[in-house]
C-alpha cells in the first residue's frame, strides 16, 4: 500500500532465533479439536512447482555464486515450530465507532462467522450471531424497535444478552422458550474502534485487546478510513509490510512515492515472538540505519511508525496503524489510521472526503495484482515458499509473516504459510442481490452499477468498499448530489427567464448567472465521481 511508512516509540527487545521442527517436504494441516496431522501434497503440480522454484534458485546461485546472498532462505529450514493457537480467541476490529449506524444493525463477518453488530436503546454495543433461531434469517436485515434488534422474518425481538422478549405468533398464555436466544459475543470501544472477542466458550482476555501508546497522546490527530477488499487478509497484510512496491506501484500518488526512487532495503528482525514480530527497516543508500520500525502482532494488527525531533526541539511521532480482519475467503476488511503529533497546515483545511478518496485510489492501483495473487495461491495449494522468489532486500517482513503462519496456521479456519498450507473447509459464503422495486432505485445511486440494476455489493466497486462503511463520506455525497440538482435547477430556471425578457442587459445578467451556477453544478458532479468512481491506469487501454 502506498502509505507513509511510519515508526513507534515501541521498546524492542531481540530474542533468539526460532526453533524449527524437522520436515522434508511442505506440510498440509488438517485440523480436528486443535490437533495438527500432517500430509504431504501429492498434486503434481506441486512437483513442478517445486523443481521450478529449485532452479530458480540454482540458477541466481550460479550467476557469480550471489544466489545465497539476494534471495532469501535460499535452503531449505530443517525445522517448523508449531504453537498452541486458537483463531477465537483473539480481538478482531469490527468497526470505526463513529460509523456505527445508531438506527440500524449491522452484518459483518469475521473469517466465515456471520455477526450482527447494533446499539441498543441506551447506546450500548451488542454483538449476535447473525442468524434468528427461529427460521435461520439474518438478523442484520432487521431493525431496531425500542433498542431491541427485531428479525423482520416474523417479527421476533431479541435484547441485551440475547435473550428473545417478543414473539408475536405466541399465544398470551404461552412462554418463550429458553431456547430462543441467540449467541452473544463480548465487544469493546478501545480507543475509537470496535472490538469482537469470537470465542463464546473462553473467556475474554483484557490483556490481548491491542492499546496503541501514540494514539493515546494529547493531541493526536489521525486520519482514519475503512475499506473492504477483494482477496485474503493475509495479502493484505504482506501488501502492508512492503514499502519496496510504494515507488513502483503508487508512483506520483503524492510526494512521497516516486519509481526512480526504488532501492534496494536494508531489514533487522529484532523481536519473534508465537504472537508476530517486530524490526526496523531503511534504505541501504543511508547506511541501512532503521529510523522506520514495523511491528505485528496477532491476529492481524500492523503498525508502520516513527520519530524524530522537531526544529524546536520537541519529540513529534508518526503511526500507520492497519487493523486487517478476515472477512471470508478471498475477503477482508481494513480499518487504516494514519496519525501524527504536529499536523501539516494543508491537512487541517482539507475536507475528509478529499483524503478518504485518495486512500481508495491508492488500494484501486494495487487491487488487480493482489486480486489475481489470491487466485494463483487458491489455484495452486502449495505454501508460498514453492512460488515465491523472496529477496533479502524487500521481502523479509512477507517472508517473516509467512513463517509465522506456519506456526500459528494450524489454528485458523485456513491459512497459506512459508512451508505449510490448510486449505478452506467451508464453501465460501456468497451475498445474494435484494430484490424488488426498492433495491431497483438503489442500485441506480452513483457507482452502484448503473441506472436500474441489481445486484450483490460488488467489492471491485469504490462505493461498495469504503463508502458504505463511512458516514462522512456518505453525508458528503449526499450534499454534493443535492446541491447539483438544487443548481441546475436554478440555472435552467435562469435559462428559460433570459429567453423570456425583452432586455439585453438582463439577459446578459440571467444568462451570466446560469452559467454560473451550471459550472458549480458540474463541480458538484465532478466532485461525487472523484468520491465513487474508480482509479484506472493510464497506461491501461480500455
Amino acid at each position: 500500500m502506498a502509505a507513509h511508512f511510519l515508526s513507534s516509540s515501541l521498546q524492542l527487545t531481540a530474542t533468539s532465533p526460532i526453533l524449527f521442527t524437522k520436515i522434508t517436504t511442505p506440510i498440509i494441516h488438517n485440523q480436528f479439536n486443535h490437533r495438527t496431522t500432517c500430509r504431504a501434497p501429492t498434486n503434481p503440480r506441486f512437483h513442478f512447482l517445486r523443481r521450478a522454484a529449485d532452479a530458480a534458485v540454482a540458477d541466481q546461485t550460479e550467476e557469480g555464486g550471489r544466489g545465497g546472498e539476494v534471495l532469501l532462505n535460499p535452503e531449505e529450514e530443517k525445522r517448523v515450530e508449531v504453537a498452541d493457537y486458537d483463531w477465537t480467541e483473539e480481538w478482531y476490529p469490527l468497526y470505526l465507532t463513529r460509523n456505527v449506524p445508531e438506527d440500524a444493525p449491522l452484518g459483518l463477518t469475521v473469517f466465515d462467522r456471520q455477526i450482527v453488530l447494533y446499539k441498543d436503546g441506551e447506546g450500548t454495543l451488542r454483538c449476535y450471531e447473525d442468524r434468528c433461531p427461529h427460521r435461520l434469517a439474518k438478523l442484520s436485515e432487521g431493525q431496531l424497535i425500542d433498542g431491541r434488534l427485531e428479525c423482520l422474518y416474523h417479527g421476533w425481538q431479541f435484547e441485551g444478552d440475547g435473550k428473545c422478549v417478543k414473539i408475536p405468533q405466541l399465544p398470551a398464555s404461552a412462554k418463550i422458550p429458553k431456547a430462543a436466544c441467540v449467541k452473544t459475543y463480548e465487544v469493546k470501544d478501545s480507543q475509537g474502534v470496535v472490538w469482537v472477542w469470537m470465542s463464546t466458550k473462553t473467556p475474554s482476555n483484557p490483556e490481548k485487546l491491542p492499546w496503541f501508546e501514540h494514539f493515546a497522546r494529547p493531541g493526536f490527530f489521525d486520519i482514519s478510513t475503512t475499506h473492504e477488499l477483494p482477496y485474503d487478509h493475509s495479502i493484505l497484510l504482506e501488501n502492508l509490510m512492503d514499502p519496496a512496491h510504494v515507488p513502483i506501484s503508487h508512483d506520483r500518488t503524492d510526494f512521497s512515492a516516486k519509481r526512480e526512487d526504488a532501492q534496494p532495503l536494508v531489514f533487522e528482525v529484532t523481536e519473534r515472538t508465537n504472537r508476530g514480530f517486530a524490526g526496523t527497516w531503511g534504505k541501504e543508500k543511508d547506511g541501512g540505519k532503521g529510523s522506520n520500525l514495523l511491528r505485528f502482532d496477532a491476529p492481524c494488527v500492523l503498525q508502520n511508525n516513527r520519530e524524530f525531533d522537531g526544529k524546536d526541539g520537541v519529540k513529534n511521532y508518526f503511526s500507520g496503524l492497519f487493523l486487517c480482519r478476515p472477512t471470508g475467503q478471498g475477503k477482508s476488511m481494513l480499518i487504516v489510521r494514519f496519525g501524527v503529533t504536529k499536523m501539516s497546515p494543508l491537512v487541517s483545511v482539507l475536507p475528509q472526503w478529499f483524503s478518504h478518496q485518495n486512500a481508495c485510489k491508492v488500494f484501486e492501483q494495487d487491487m488487480g495484482f493482489l486480486s489475481s495473487q489470491n487466485e494463483v495461491l487458491m489455484k495452486e495449494k502449495v505454501p508460498t515458499k514453492d512460488l515465491y522468489l523472496n529477496l533479502k532486500s524487500s521481502d523479509t517482513w512477507v517472508t517473516e509473516y509467512r513463517k509465522w503462519m506456519d506456526k500459528v496456521g494450524h489454528g485458523m479456519p485456513y491459512h497459506f504459510g512459508h512451508r505449510t498450507i490448510s486449505l478452506p473447509k467451508v464453501p465460501p459464503v456468497v451475498e445474494h442481490a435484494p430484490a424488488g422495486l426498492i433495491a431497483a432505485l438503489s442500485a441506480s445511486y452513483p457507482a452502484k452499477g448503473g441506472i436500474g440494476t441489481m445486484h450483490a455489493p460488488n467489492l471491485a466497486n469504490r462505493y461498495f468498499r469504503h463508502i458504505i462503511h463511512c458516514r462522512s463520506c456518505s453525508k458528503a455525497i449526499k450534499s454534493f448530489e443535492l446541491w447539483k440538482n438544487i443548481l441546475s435547477a436554478t440555472a435552467i430556471v435562469l435559462t428559460t427567464l433570459a429567453i423570456l425578457v425583452v432586455s439585453r442587459q438582463w439577459k446578459a445578467v440571467l444568462l451570466g448567472s446560469a452559467a454560473l451556477l451550471s459550472a458549480a453544478a458540474y463541480a458538484c458532479l465532478r466532485a461525487i465521481e472523484l468520491n465513487t468512481n474508480n482509479f484506472i491506469r493510464t497506461h491501461r487501454r480500455l
